[in-house]
C-alpha cells in the first residue's frame, strides 16, 4: 500500500468534486466510474477492486447520481486562468519559503442533542439519544466554523464562532492562526498568500474584508496577497477538501452537543498523511451589515494586479 497515505484519503481525493479542476492541480478531471477510481488506486500503489472502492463510497454516504438541471449560467470565461494564475502565485510564494493559506466557511452547525447524520460504535441497543425536531435552541445557537489551511504544511486551524459569518471575524480566525501556528512556522515571513472564495465573509466585493485585512497586515507587518475563486467555484477550495471532509467524516454520528465539543472534535481530526488541526471558540460578537464608506476603502493600502485585479490584489503592511 502507498506509504503514509490511507485508502480512504486517497478515494476521497479522486471522488471529491473539489478535485475536478482545482488551481493547485489544473482542470485534473476524472471519471466517477468504480473501475476507473480503481484504476486510479492501483496506480497510487492501492491494492483494490471496483468492487470494493463502490463498498467504501457507500458507506461515506455517496450514491450514484444524475446531474440536475438546475444551474442557468455558465462558468466565467476567465475561470481557467485564474486558477493558472492562482496557481503560479502559489507556487512562488511557496518556494520563496513564505505562507500560502486557504481559507473558507464550512456550513453552520446546530449546538445540542441533534442528529449528526451517520453512525458511530455504541455498546449494542444503546444508541446516543438526540430530539425528535431541530428546532434551534436559542441559548446554544449555531456553531459557525471558519477554516484556515496552510497548503505547503497540511496544518490547519479553525475558529468556532457563535455569532455571525463576517469580515472581522473570518480576518480573526486568520489572525488566531498566524499568532498561534503561522508565525513559529514562517518566522521570516514578509508577504502571505491567501486564497479564498469570490463570495460570503472574504468575498471580493466585500469592503469590510479588505478593510478588515488592512488591520492585519498592518499589526503583522505581513504584506497580505489574496487571489481568490472565480464565481461558482467555492467546491475547488482546498480547506474544504483537505480539512473539512474529514472534520465532517471524523464527527459523524456524534451530537455536537457543546462548543467545547465541537472543537475537540475538529481539533482531534487526523489523517495517515500527517493533517493537524487546532482550534478554539471565538466567543468575540461581531456586527453585522457594517457600512464602510468610500473615504475608508481608499485608505486601504491596496494594489490591484494587472490580471483581474477585482480578483488579485494586494495589500501593504502600511
Amino acid at each position: 500500500m502507498a506509504a503514509g497515505r490511507s485508502l480512504l484519503e486517497a478515494l476521497d481525493e479522486l471522488v471529491h468534486p473539489g478535485t475536478r479542476g482545482n488551481p493547485m492541480s489544473l482542470l485534473r478531471w476524472c471519471s466517477k466510474s468504480t473501475r476507473h477510481l480503481a484504476d486510479a488506486l492501483k496506480a497510487k500503489g492501492f491494492k483494490v477492486s471496483d468492487d470494493t472502492v463502490g463498498r467504501i463510497l457507500r458507506s461515506l454516504g455517496y450514491s450514484l447520481q444524475a446531474p440536475a438541471k438546475e444551474k442557468a449560467g455558465t462558468h466565467h470565461p476567465d475561470r481557467d486562468s485564474q486558477f493558472s494564475y492562482l496557481n503560479d502565485t502559489a507556487g512562488a510564494f511557496v518556494a520563496a519559503g513564505e505562507p500560502v493559506i486557504s481559507v473558507d466557511t464550512k456550513k453552520k452547525k446546530l449546538v445540542g442533542e441533534y442528529e449528526n447524520k451517520g453512525r458511530e460504535w455504541q455498546p449494542e441497543g444503546e444508541p446516543e439519544q438526540v430530539r425528535v425536531h431541530d428546532f434551534i435552541d436559542p441559548e446554544a445557537g449555531k456553531a459557525v466554523p471558519y477554516g484556515v489551511y496552510d497548503l505547503a504544511n497540511n496544518e490547519g486551524w479553525v475558529s468556532v464562532g457563535d455569532n455571525a459569518d463576517t469580515a472581522a471575524f473570518a480576518v480573526n480566525a486568520i489572525r488566531r492562526w498566524w499568532e498561534k501556528m503561522g508565525r513559529a512556522r514562517f518566522p521570516k515571513a514578509k508577504r502571505l498568500l491567501v486564497t479564498a472564495d469570490a463570495g460570503g465573509s472574504n468575498g471580493y466585493r466585500l469592503r469590510a474584508w479588505k478593510v478588515e485585512l488592512a488591520h492585519f497586515a498592518k499589526e503583522s507587518g505581513l504584506e497580505i496577497t489574496v487571489c481568490h475563486y472565480p464565481p461558482g467555484t467555492s467546491k475547488w477550495n482546498k480547506t474544504e477538501h483537505r480539512m473539512f471532509s474529514f472534520i465532517s467524516i471524523n464527527w459523524r454520528g456524534r451530537p455536537l452537543t457543546c462548543y467545547r465539543t465541537i472543537v475537540e472534535l475538529i481539533a482531534a481530526t487526523t489523517t495517515n498523511s500527517g493533517l493537524r488541526i487546532e482550534a478554539e471558540h471565538d466567543t468575540r460578537s461581531y456586527r453585522t451589515g457594517v457600512k464602510i464608506s468610500d473615504a475608508e476603502l481608499a485608505d486601504v493600502p491596496l494594489k490591484r494586479h494587472e490580471f483581474h485585479g477585482d480578483w488579485n490584489y494586494t495589500i501593504e503592511a502600511a
